[in-house]
């Protein structure tokens, strides 16, 4: 029996391919294995990289840097990673996965030490954290280097309404052959601005009409454009003297897209949220926006009108706060509408087209190569 099972081992062992034999026949003459094209360019890139840094390390000691120590001077080379030189698909892809379970393990291990030493995490850069600083910035409006900010707005052509001397009229119109879609978006903003009335303009110029809305003491005009059948602009006038600014509509979104009922607005006044707005521009801006709502809300309808700006887009929310039975937590529920504006102009006085002065207009920031991280409100 020992005998059968040896001669089966035997017989089993498996025997050299032709290229195994190939390779022990040129080791065996002893001739050297030809080199591809790819074996001479990755040696000359190796050699190039270390001539490189032979290069650099000489010249930090020439300026009496250690070698651990970090010159400010010194150009920063791109790492190249290894594993993009694999060139067989499936192996690089499980060596860069291996490489991802490493890092994620050890970004886990510091994540848990400092935590244990209680150091707080590197804060996360966003473009708005980024923004470059405007000297118009109005950092502590109640401050006593404030006085002038102080002086231009207790002068402006909000004053009146701020010191709660008359109570806002709105007067709400569209261009001359409105859509559905334009005359809903007209509709919701009546039901939401309390004391608002809404008017068919037809053909009649806008000179005439901000003149008849002065006549009936309006205290500012609403006039809604649009494009595609869909509402693309709003021209806010302030009465009688101005100012007037174009802003932009965009992602509008009606009470049918949100699965909301109209009968969910109650006629109570809101209370109205600016948020945001910290350049002197901006405080004009929030203020015009502020001025549309009256000055004392009806807290018992628990509405809340917000006006959000983030990198220079205001974000129009409308939501109903509601308490749990102890009165304790506070939960939000959208009533919709929602949409987003955006500041094209501010004109100082009424709307003309023809010979308006402008306070700001927005420029082409392809032509000018402005920066991203630039904002104006």
């Amino acid at each position: 029996m020992p005998k059968e099972d040896s001669s089966s081992d035997e017989e089993m062992e498996p025997t050299p391919s032709t290229s195994q034999l190939k390779e022990k026949k040129t080791a065996a003459n002893g001739k050297p294995k030809r080199k591809r094209l790819q074996d001479y360019l990755d040696e000359k890139a190796a050699r190039e990289v270390a001539e490189r840094a032979e290069e650099m390390l000489r010249l930090r000691r020439k300026r009496g840097l250690a070698d651990d120590e970090e010159d400010p001077e010194e150009t920063m080379f791109p790492v190249i990673n290894p594993i993009n030189f694999v060139k067989n698909k499936e192996i690089r892809h499980k060596r860069f996965k291996r490489l991802q379970s490493v890092k994620r393990k050890e970004e886990k291990a510091s994540k848990k030490t400092r935590q244990l030493e209680g150091t707080p995490s590197a804060p996360t850069h966003t473009i708005e954290s980024l923004r470059e600083k405007d000297e118009t910035t109005v950092v502590n409006i109640e401050g006593e280097d404030q006085a002038e900010v102080m002086n231009d707005l207790a002068n402006d052509e909000f004053r009146e309404y701020y010191q709660k001397s008359y109570e806002p009229r709105v007067m709400i119109t569209f261009n001359a052959t409105p859509h559905d879609r334009t005359r809903q978006f007209g509709s919701l903003l009546k039901k939401m601005i309390p004391n608002a009335s809404q008017f068919r303009r037809n053909k009649t110029r806008l000179k005439r009409v901000c003149q008849s809305a002065i006549r009936e003491k309006f205290t500012d005009l609403l006039v809604i454009n649009e494009n595609n059948k869909k509402p693309e602009g709003l021209l806010l006038i302030h009465l009688p003297e101005g100012p007037t600014a174009h802003f932009k509509i965009s992602n509008f979104k009606g009470l049918k897209d949100l699965r909301r009922k109209e009968d969910d607005i109650s006629t109570h006044r809101p209370e109205v949220i600016l948020n945001n707005f910290t350049t002197r521009l901006g405080l004009t801006i929030g203020r015009m926006l502020g001025a549309l709502f009256h000055y004392q809300p009806e807290f018992r309808g628990r509405r809340a009108v917000t006006f959000h700006n983030q990198r220079d887009y205001i974000f129009f929310r409308h939501h109903l706060y509601e308490f749990d039975k102890n009165g304790k937590r506070v939960k939000l529920r959208e009533l919709g509408p929602r949409f987003t504006l955006k500041l094209r102009s501010l004109q100082v006085g009424l709307y003309d087209g023809k010979c308006g002065d402008y306070e700001w207009m927005i420029t082409n920031k392809r032509h000018l190569m402005e920066s991203r991280r630039r904002f104006f409100l």
